[in-house]
This record gives C-alpha cells, sequence and structure tokens, in this order.
C-alpha cells in the first residue's frame, strides 16, 4: 500500500469539497518536501519519542532525530514541550502516532493520528500542527474526525465510547482548539463521507472552488472551475456600465461581497499560475509573453575581515552600525516560556489597527468610536 492514502486525512478538507480534485491531482508530480513539512515531520518525530519513552524535549536539545536527522533546537523544544505537556493531561488508555483504518468509509482510507486518548466513554482525537502560517481549527475539523472514526472501527468493540473530543494543539502560534461531538453525529458524518468518497471515483466529478479545498491543491494553476469562480468575481453580474467604469463604488453590496469572500481563493490561484509559469521558463520550456532575467543584483563584502580593517582605519567607530534592542517579541522568543516573567512590566500591549474580516472571525467587533482612537 502506497505511504499516503490517496483519500486522505489531512487532504480530506479538498476531496470532500471538491470531488473532482482527486483525479485532476493524478497526473501531477509532487513537489516533494519543503523545510518547513520536514521541520513539521521532525517535530512530530520528536513528540513521539519524548511521549513514548516518557523524556522531555529538552533531553534530545542539539541532537540528530534518528529518523528524519533534523537537529533539534531551542524552539522546537519549547514548542514541542507544550505539546507534550498537553497529551500528559489526559488519563486513560493512550496511543501515539497510531495508524487507524477508516476504509469502512473511504476506499484505502486510513491515516496515522498523532495522539489517542480513551478515557471511559469519550475519545480524545490530539493533532500536533507545528506550522504557524495558517491557523487550525479544532471545530468540524474533517481529518481529526476522520481519525476519530478510523479509531472507532478499530477499536470500538472494545470501548463503549460514546464522545469524541478534537484536539488541535498549535504552540508555535499559541493555538489550542477543542471541539466535541457524539459518536451518533460522527457516525452520520461518516455516511455522508462514504457518499463523497465514491464520488471522487467518477470520471465526471464535480470540481467546487473555496478557499480550503484550493489551498494545497496540486491542479490549481489550470483549474477551470477556479478560472471561472475567478471571471464571475471580476466581472459576472457587473453590467455593461459596470466594467466600462472599473469603478468599485458602483457595483451592489452582493457583487462586493461576492469578490470579498473569494478574495483569498482568487489570489492564490493567480500566484499558483506565476509559479507553474516560472516553473515552465526555468526548465527551459517557453511561457509565450514572459521570460526569466536577473533580478536586483546584491553586494557583499568578498573579505569580510579584510574590509572591516580598512574601514576601521578609515572611518574608526563609524564603520560599525548602531546597536538596537531586540523588540519584544524577540525578546520573549529569546528568552522562552519559563523566563518570560522577566520582562513583566517592561512591554507594553498596543491594539492593532483596524482589519476587516468575515463575521464568522471569532474576535469582538469594535465601534466606530473605538475606530476614531486610532486616528
Amino acid at each position: 500500500m502506497a505511504t499516503h492514502a490517496k483519500l486522505s486525512a489531512s487532504g480530506s478538507e479538498r476531496w470532500l469539497t471538491c470531488p473532482g480534485s482527486v483525479r485532476a491531482e493524478e497526473s501531477i508530480p509532487d513537489r516533494g518536501s519543503s523545510p518547513f513539512a520536514m521541520e513539521g515531520t521532525a517535530a512530530h518525530e520528536l513528540g513521539e519519542l519524548c511521549l513514548i519513552n516518557g523524556r522531555t524535549a529538552k533531553s534530545y536539545l542539539n541532537q540528530l532525530l534518528p529518523e528524519s536527522k533534523w537537529k533539534v533546537d531551542d524552539e522546537m523544544v519549547e514548542h514541542v514541550q507544550t505539546y507534550i505537556d498537553y497529551v500528559d493531561q489526559f488519563k486513560g488508555v493512550r496511543m501515539i502516532e497510531q495508524r487507524v483504518d477508516f476504509s469502512e468509509y473511504v476506499p484505502d482510507g486510513f491515516g496515522t493520528s498523532d495522539g489517542i486518548v480513551i478515557d471511559d466513554n469519550t475519545m480524545h482525537i490530539i493533532d500536533l500542527k507545528y506550522g504557524k502560517g495558517v491557523k487550525v481549527d479544532a471545530t468540524d475539523n474533517s481529518q481529526g474526525k476522520l481519525y476519530a472514526i478510523g479509531a472507532l472501527c478499530d477499536y470500538g468493540f472494545l470501548y463503549e465510547i460514546k464522545t469524541v473530543v478534537i484536539h488541535i494543539v498549535q504552540p508555535r502560534i499559541d493555538n489550542i482548539s477543542v471541539w466535541e461531538i457524539s459518536v451518533a453525529e460522527l457516525l452520520e458524518w461518516a455516511n455522508w463521507v462514504k457518499d463523497r468518497a465514491a464520488l471522487c471515483a467518477q470520471p465526471d466529478a464535480p470540481r467546487v472552488a473555496s478557499e480550503k479545498a484550493c489551498m494545497w491543491c496540486k491542479a490549481k494553476p489550470t483549474c477551470p472551475e477556479l478560472m471561472r469562480l475567478t471571471e464571475e468575481a471580476l466581472l459576472a453580474d457587473f453590467d455593461d456600465a459596470v466594467v466600462n467604469a472599473k469603478s468599485p463604488d458602483k457595483l451592489s453590496m452582493r457583487d462586493l461581497r461576492f469578490a470579498l469572500d473569494n478574495k483569498k481563493v482568487i489570489l492564490s490561484w493567480l500566484d499558483a499560475v506565476e509559479n507553474l509559469a516560472f516553473e515552465k521558463l526555468n526548465n527551459g520550456e517557453e511561457f509565450a509573453g514572459y521570460k526569466l532575467v536577473h533580478g536586483r543584483s546584491s553586494r557583499s563584502w568578498s573579505d569580510p575581515q579584510l574590509a572591516e580593517q580598512v574601514l576601521v582605519e578609515e572611518l574608526g567607530e563609524a564603520a560599525f552600525a548602531p546597536k538596537k534592542i531586540i523588540t519584544a517579541p524577540q525578546a520573549e522568543k529569546a528568552l522562552g516560556k519559563k523566563k518570560a516573567g522577566l520582562l513583566e512590566g517592561l512591554i507594553s500591549k498596543h491594539e492593532g489597527k483596524p482589519t476587516m474580516v468575515p463575521e464568522s472571525d471569532n474576535r469582538p467587533e469594535i465601534s466606530s468610536g473605538d475606530i476614531s482612537d486610532f486616528d
């Protein structure tokens, strides 16, 4: 069996929303692991070693991990320890980096759950997210729910599980999210998943563009549905006068809302198209209308020590850049959580500038009076 399931739990946000993406991706090769993915793999390996062997993350500091060969640094120690401490608070039957099989509902469906804890009638699915670019929410999380279905298929006959709790631990951005669902509701969702998985195998499976579904899709640059959505967002319901005027204030609130709702997925598609064109040119292929050129040149010292000697003789202390204290966030990162108390009373927190977000965002709304304070 392949290392990664075709309809994987980690990619479920994509194929459950856009069944047609499965066939669309089949002929597109993987680009290989990015440094960020490799770092995440190493963090999971460290967490597994510590939880299974009863060790702290710090005990691996400056060591090369046996599988990934990644050297553990202070930052990884701090954040993985947060995950370890979180898992250790749960009592009961514990399984770490456990492979689960949900093929009863998804053909060849399997995955590896970071942490499973079964305590009385409750099963906890704990997922470490080491990335910091995208905040992950446990609420209705399809990956977590598929892991839970797999665990129920594998161990449900041994335990009388009534409730599933999904936990997302994303320590690098201080995000811990928790969501609960009954087993009855989860199994009802699993039957819906079964239908969606069957749809993925159809040659005419529909394509559905959305921010989450398109985010990591390999077929994004050449996706006709995403192109159609982009055209619709820009032009679809705009009459000729509006299009010719090119003035946003002439559009209806519905048109503006549609454009804003799809801003991220459209921009991500444009980025994907640009990356695809760059790869073709970089591989010696042609891409009509574009070419590769050298970017802005940079200069650096070919012999820093000799440069320092010459500049000190000519400029004295002016040869050195003035010292500047590091920022508060840099200091917090350098000191770590255990020494964070040293900064108490030294840091002032200022509210950020007003930012427009969807109504679903859980941050409290600010009033017009609050906005005037930023002038």
